[in-house]
């Protein structure tokens, strides 16, 4: 496994589109190999979750893991999940208000609006079929991923007048989501 540099806001690759991966291609040495050093990124960098484009591989794989984030400890746990080839569906239309960051947009936050509920088919990395429903900030996290995926960041999506520096969310607007996320999370369960 080794860590992989992460590719900042302005790199060319984050606005490409990843393209799908066989299932042969998947079961291939080379992407199980990269799929360990997705994960040990994401790890290493406190992330809630990483797109491979995140680390110049235009593929569509993710993976998404929170357990005891300091970067997100309001953010219920996730196990380690990887989605290849995910495509996900709202399931109503219930939205939400996630501030969020990002790995490759280093010391920014922003709000933007995500679905609730979410219906999200994918393989795993063993090729196994995914076809699960999250729910919010879960949903939120897997809809942050799959658009990298797509070539869009978050802050194409945030409402530009709620970005904040980290620091500035802390101090300012950090005890406000907090309050709402938990209240979320005792709603719909993530």
């Amino acid at each position: 496994m080794a860590i992989r540099k992460i590719a900042q806001i302005g790199h060319p690759v984050l606005r490409q589109i990843a393209r799908d991966v066989s299932r042969e291609e998947l079961a291939s040495p080379a992407v199980q190999a990269f799929i360990d050093d997705l994960v040990e990124t994401m790890r290493d960098a406190d992330g809630a979750g990483l797109a491979a484009i995140q680390i110049y591989e235009p593929i569509r794989i993710c993976a998404i893991e929170v357990r005891n984030n300091p970067r997100y400890p309001y953010k219920p746990q996730i196990p380690l999940t990887i989605l290849v080839n995910p495509t996900l569906t709202a399931v109503g239309d219930e939205q939400f208000d996630n501030n969020e960051g990002c790995l490759s947009v280093p010391n920014l936050r922003g709000t933007v609006r995500r679905f609730v509920h979410l219906r999200c088919q994918a393989w795993d990395r063993a090729g196994a079929p995914i076809d699960e429903v999250v729910h919010g900030l879960k949903a939120g996290t897997y809809q942050h991923e799959v658009d990298h995926l797509l070539g869009t960041i978050f802050v194409d999506r945030a409402d530009p007048t709620t970005f904040s520096t980290w620091a500035e969310f802390d101090r300012h607007h950090k005890a406000a989501f907090v309050e709402k996320a938990q209240a979320l999370v005792a709603r719909v369960g993530s």
